[in-house]
């Protein structure tokens, strides 16, 4: 199980926003994602609890932040309840979705483990609902994602596969780099890892044909 730290960055100007402190694990169900987030000052600003079922679809999705919660899961695609602070108004949503995302790392790992592609695979269209800081507001938008190279790297506990992934926001043309071992981010724009205390669980393996 591993467990470790995330830096979370400003994309733009590389300001420190916060650090993600994180455990996951394959489990019986699929996969699942825990961590706490807290701002450069150390105070508490969110939460993500994030379960995968053996497909890679989201099971169950519980988030925090701002004093806001999401509670969401893939139910006729991809359906949700927002819940404000006060806790008396709660809007929910429904989208013909694939993913969901955000600012956490969890859902680059999720997204890759949906998608299952190889360095054959054709770019991948995949349509992901984002939950924006600090409101978690939800934004539907269309990436496509390619698996453009997997690498492994000799380590002490053996080899290290490493895939790098190349994500398009097809509403804006922008491309990034994704680096992922496993289940663990190890580069991605405004995301380090700063701190990983067992080596990253392997990729689900790749369904039966």
């Amino acid at each position: 199980m591993p467990r470790g730290r995330y830096s979370l960055h400003d994309v733009h100007d590389h300001t420190l926003l916060g650090e993600e402190h994180f455990h996951c694990a394959p489990g019986p169900s699929g996969w699942r994602y825990i961590s706490q987030t807290t701002a450069p000052s150390g105070s508490h600003l969110g939460s993500v609890d994030l379960t995968l079922d053996a497909l890679g679809r989201p099971l169950r999705l519980e988030l925090h932040a701002g004093g806001w919660q999401v509670r969401g899961a893939a139910l006729e695609g991809l359906t949700w309840v927002r819940t404000d602070p006060t806790g008396t108004d709660a809007s929910e949503g429904n989208v013909r979705g694939h993913a969901f995302s955000g600012t956490s790392p969890a859902f680059l790992v999720a997204t890759a483990r949906l998608l299952r592609l190889t360095p054959a695979s054709p770019e991948t269209r995949v349509r992901v609902v984002t939950f924006t800081d600090p409101v978690l507001a939800p934004r539907t938008t269309d990436q496509s994602w390619a698996l453009v190279n997997s690498e492994a790297h000799p380590t002490d506990n053996g080899p290290l596969h490493v895939d790098e992934y190349q994500v398009s926001a097809l509403d804006t043309g922008e491309r990034h780099t994704v680096h992922l071992a496993g289940d663990v981010v190890l580069s991605a724009p405004g995301i380090e890892l700063e701190d990983l205390d067992a080596p990253p669980s392997p990729p689900s393996p790749p369904p039966a044909h």
